[in-house]
């Protein structure tokens, strides 16, 4: 190819070059090219792109080399990823250059006549919005030379073959021969000062905030941490510095004569390094990238000869993103649908497209009509739900009502929205609520106080009425979805089609009667805990009435679960079947109905009933048991360690159960004493509505999961059409495509839909991959990840929000996801959160310590039921404590003590 250097080049390319993509140039390589392009100060230079790096692992025959040195190589042993680091270095040392390159090089340079030069490593898998690879390979500064700059190219080469990098890729699941390196030659920048630029706090997520970061010399001394560095933080909407810190900087590294660079010491903490003038010049420049690539970006720059100069650009990696074009003005406040549902797993475009039309459906109790995107309720960001609630944070009776329902729900996402609470921009304009307001919650709240009303009045009758309409609307259903027919691409469009008509005819009247029924069980327990609460004066006890909750669909199928699981254990052959086989193994023998009578039809029976459950079921995307059973075997497995029927599941809900009925007593003879008669009767009423009703609370999910299956088969369906007429790469990427996009597709057959579906696959699984997600996320960047803190902490203690009574000793496990648990009984379950997927496992569990949830959410409440101490809201458990460990869980006043620190 013909370059701007005026040379026919194979292995090099310029610098601005519009064929610097990602595949060629790696991430910092692209980058550069792209500001260059862009008309950004950054220095001239070329690239020795990726087919060079390919070429050099083929001659030299490297890519067995390296496929056989990490062949079972263990990504958490330094020692074994440094060795085969310095082996495969080794190799690369010593290897053959590609013909030509030395020839490219030589006349690269002789377009930069005389000048030092600076070779960087960029790497295809580097500087990314989703994953930072900075610091891992190498930088060669002050190179002098061709001879020198080929060295130095192969040495970038072998940089990509770090211990780090190599573990790095591992553990995020890069793979490690797809990954290639280009070098970035740059004439070098002799500078005066030099350092790091975050256009937006790095610490806050304020995007409204540019932080910069300098000091004297070369930034090497900086990236390096080697020096404390000046600190400035700009406004730069506004044009002006916040505040300027100014480090010691007694660290300066400096290019020398002949190549290299050297180091002077001395302290320069009264020497600011940058002007202010170039502070905000700089702080501009950072704007105009992050308009350029749409994120905020973390920058290198250089200020040489009066002159700035910018020298690398990628995303910041540590910041959650906003929600795609959202603006930080209006300021919104948005909380983690995530929280509440107890996952941290991302939501499938799918499963997020289907929130949006329940939004869209349920709008109409309130007499608005929205579209999906018209909507301002839900909003995608890090491929997850953020519910929007400026407006109850923005007037004066959501402000009263918000702190009571987050109390029941997420105690920590009240915490910090007490950080904001002052926020000028969230200050009520008015007091009270418009009429119309009040009249459209009227319209939607009235039903629903009648339905409570009758509930109480007639609780058995009423709960059996609503069951079966349930089961009328799933069969429902089932029948519009038997009348599909036509090709794949008819069938396609008739089943999304089903699914809107379904959701927008059926959904809001259904929605109302469920809630309902759940709002008859919450109103019965405030009504309890109104009335009894002074005269007890112990809330353990009022707690105690919610113990073997009757009618939870959750409770009853964890305990279905354990009658098979005994049945099984007097059955020799399931027995043995379990001692023989791994669940995976179990799973594969079950679709081929190749287990014992009994285990075979014990896992169907259960499937039958409960198959539409799973890890993440909310999410139309993810896979249900009847798909995998695995997690079932893995139960079943743990179920029948339980040897002392003393302590069976079912022998612990009765107990429950017994002890409920003893605390109804004490609280009606306490309030008697106190009250009379007259409120006796009333505390007796409304412990046994509340006990009648607030099992139903799982009844809506329970339904809705079920729901969410007949649809998944259905989609599923489709998926495996297309995927057997090449439409798609996989049948599961059916799910990666929203409601519209697939009714689209459908009556379009655009073939980039397949390409799009792939990619957001690999976009999903990274996000995965994110280990923290924030509580409360606000448009101006600003997030909240921090769990339950208390000023009574210590070295020996945590705490976190209590939620069912007790106290527990005994060791930890650490579960992220509970099809892969290895949760032996007695020991303390501590998770990020969780969903009825995880339930079996509290039958087995001594204690319950969250990251996530309130008194009401689902872990809380079955815990409860059960009878195991459980705290919540626990900030970063998961991290802070660990297998093994021995701790005592205090759910009465949501202390853990730490026994063996």
């Amino acid at each position: 190819m013909r370059n701007s250097m005026n040379i026919e080049a194979k292995w090099v390319l310029p610098l601005n070059s519009e064929l610097a993509d990602l595949a060629a140039a790696g991430g910092k390589g692209a980058s550069l090219a792209r500001m260059r392009r862009a008309g950004f100060p950054v220095p001239e230079g070329f690239l020795v792109h990726t087919p060079a790096y390919r070429e050099f692992l083929r001659i030299n025959q490297l890519d067995e080399v390296i496929r056989g040195l990490l062949s079972g190589l263990d990504a958490q042993s330094p020692d074994a990823l440094e060795a085969a680091s310095a082996q495969i270095r080794a190799r690369f040392r010593a290897g053959e250059l590609p013909p030509g390159l030395a020839e490219e090089v030589r006349d690269a340079l002789a377009s930069m006549p005389g000048a030092a030069v600076a070779v960087r490593s960029s790497a295809t898998a580097e500087d990314l919005p989703e994953m930072s690879f900075a610091g891992q390979q190498d930088t060669f500064l002050n190179v002098v030379g061709t001879e020198a700059v080929l060295r130095a190219v192969a040495d970038c080469w072998g940089s990509l073959w770090t211990a780090r990098a190599i573990g790095y890729r591992m553990r995020n699941q890069v793979p490690q021969l797809e990954t290639s390196l280009c070098v970035v030659v740059q004439r070098m920048v002799e500078s005066q000062a030099s350092g790091v630029l975050f256009t937006a706090n790095p610490l806050t997520g304020l995007r409204s905030q540019t932080v910069i970061e300098a000091t004297l010399g070369l930034g090497e001394a900086l990236v390096s941490g080697q020096v404390e560095p000046d600190q400035y933080v700009v406004e730069p909407r506004a044009g002006r510095i916040l505040s300027k810190t100014l480090g010691r900087k007694e660290v300066s590294i400096h290019g020398q004569a002949g190549g290299g660079t050297h180091t002077q010491r001395q302290d320069r903490s009264q020497e600011q390094a940058l002007p202010d003038a170039a502070i905000l010049e700089l702080a501009g420049w950072g704007q105009r990238a992050a308009e350029l690539y749409g994120f905020p970006q973390d920058m290198e720059w250089a200020w040489a000869g009066e002159k700035l100069y910018l020298l690398q650009s990628r995303p910041i990696t540590s910041l959650f993103p906003l929600p795609e074009g959202m603006s930080e003005e209006p300021l919104r406040v948005m909380f983690s649908f995530a929280a509440v549902q107890g996952m941290y797993d991302p939501i499938s475009p799918v499963g997020r497209s289907f929130m949006l039309l329940l939004v869209r459906a349920l709008s109409t109790l309130y007499g608005i009509r929205v579209t999906e995107t018209s909507q301002n309720v839900l909003f995608s960001a890090g491929e997850r739900l953020w519910a929007n609630i400026t407006a109850l944070v923005s007037n004066s009776v959501g402000r009263k009502v918000l702190p009571t329902i987050f109390d029941y729900v997420e105690p920590t996402v009240k915490q910090a929205l007490e950080q904001i609470w002052e926020d000028p921009r969230l200050q009520p304009k008015r007091s009270g609520v418009s009429l119309r307001a009040r009249l459209q919650i009227a319209r939607a709240v009235i039903p629903v106080v009648m339905n409570v009303l009758l509930n109480m009045a007639a609780p058995v009758r009423r709960r059996a009425a609503l069951i079966q309409f349930g089961e009328k609307l799933l069969q429902d259903l089932q029948d519009r979805f038997s009348r599909v027919t036509g090709d794949r691409w008819q069938k396609l469009n008739l089943r999304v089609e089903v699914v809107y008509g379904f959701v927008l005819a059926k959904i809001p009247r259904t929605f109302r009667r469920f809630v309902s029924g759940v709002a008859t069980g919450m109103a019965a327990w405030r009504f309890l805990d109104m009335l009894s609460a002074q005269a007890v004066g112990q809330p353990d006890l009022i707690l105690e009435v919610t113990r073997g909750m009757p009618n939870n669909p959750t409770t009853e199928m964890d305990l279905t679960l354990w009658e098979i699981a005994r049945r099984l254990r007097a059955d020799g052959e399931a027995a043995q079947a379990f001692a023989q086989f791994s669940p995976q193994e179990l799973t594969e023998r079950y679709r081929r109905e190749e287990l014992p009578h009994g285990l075979q039809n014990g896992a169907a029976e259960f499937l039958a009933v409960y198959g539409a459950r799973g890890y993440g079921e909310i999410d139309l995307g993810h896979t249900r048991w009847a798909e995998d059973p695995t997690h079932v075997f893995e139960m079943l497995s743990s179920f029948m360690q339980i040897e002392n029927e003393a302590l069976g599941p079912d022998v612990v809900f009765a107990r429950g159960a017994e002890r409920a009925q003893q605390a109804v007593e004490q609280v009606a003879q306490r309030v008697r004493q106190r009250h009379g008669w007259l409120r006796e009767r009333l505390v007796r009423f409304f412990a046994g509505r509340a006990r009648q009703w607030m099992g139903v609370r799982e009844a809506p999910k329970f339904l809705i999961v079920r729901f969410l299956w007949a649809i998944r088969q259905e989609l599923l369906q489709s998926g495996q059409e297309l995927a057997a007429a090449g439409d798609l790469e996989r049948a599961e990427d059916i799910f990666f495509l929203t409601l519209p996009e697939m009714r689209q597709w459908a009556q379009q057959n655009d073939p980039t839909w397949r390409d799009r579906a792939a990619q957001r696959r690999e976009t999903f699984a990274r996000e995965r991959l994110r280990r923290q997600i924030p509580r409360l996320l606000l448009s101006d960047g600003r997030a909240f990840y921090d769990g339950m803190f208390a000023a009574e902490q210590s070295e020996n203690a945590i705490s976190g929000s209590p939620v069912s009574p007790g106290i527990v000793e005994g060791s930890v496990r650490v579960v992220l996801d509970p099809r892969q648990a290895g949760l032996q009984p007695g020991e303390i379950l501590v998770c990020p959160g969780t969903d009825p997927s995880w339930t079996p496992l509290f039958l087995s569990a001594g204690g319950l310590v969250m990251e996530m949830g309130g008194m009401m959410t689902h872990g809380a409440v079955v815990a409860r039921e059960y009878g195991i101490p459980a705290v919540v809201g626990v900030d970063r458990a998961t991290h802070r404590l660990r297998d093994g460990q021995r701790i005592r869980v205090n759910g009465s006043n949501g202390r853990i003590e730490l026994l063996d620190p």
